[in-house]
């Protein structure tokens, strides 16, 4: 579906409402593919004047019962989309069109879900956060893992060196210091 400036919906209306063009002949004009727009712009600009055609920045939530009420109003008279648009103040008939889909694909629990992304919840903020706090905590223990590795090594390479340089003194030396450490244990 085609998005139309506010300004060119305004231009059609004023034109239609000249006289000179129907519904069809100006669309053909601006080389639209049908007329259904330019009909339902006539019609909210009639109701609503050009706050109807002005595209709203806030966007407006309507309540699941409205919509409803909404939807039951056009089965039970059998309004177009545009006349029961009217008919509630809509200024976006084809919102009509979306919630009435929305209803007979899901029921009523369809027409309570919010449109669009949904805001991120603080919960999801902190969960965010508190992974990127893992990460860095993973991190630095692996850092600290790392240097304790390393610490282990120099003492080991330093032992390998002291036993490759005095064999002999090196075992009797931690010989003494093993029996005084099972003599300990024994107690």
């Amino acid at each position: 579906m085609a998005k139309y400036s506010e300004s060119f919906n305004l231009m059609l209306v004023k034109e239609y409402q000249q006289g000179k063009l129907s519904y069809n002949l100006l669309a053909q004009k601006h080389g639209m593919r049908n007329s259904s727009p330019i009909k339902r712009w006539v019609k909210v600009f009639e109701k609503f004047g050009m706050s109807g055609l002005i595209g709203k920045m806030n966007k407006e939530t309507y309540s699941v019962q409205f919509k409803l009420d909404v939807l039951s109003f056009m089965k039970r008279t059998g309004s177009s989309e545009t006349e029961t648009a009217l008919q509630f103040g809509l200024t976006n008939p084809p919102m009509i069109a979306s919630w009435k889909k929305s209803f007979l694909e899901g029921g009523t629990e369809a027409l309570d879900r919010p449109k669009g992304r949904p805001p991120m919840s603080d919960e999801a903020k902190n969960k965010r956060n508190k992974q990127s706090e893992e990460k860095e905590m993973i991190y630095e223990q692996k850092l600290e893992r790392e240097n304790e590795l390393l610490r282990l090594e120099i003492e080991y390479l330093k032992k390998l060196q002291a036993f490759q340089m005095d064999p002999e003194g090196y075992l009797e030396k931690h010989k003494q210091r093993y029996h005084s450490n099972s003599k300990k244990n024994s107690d």
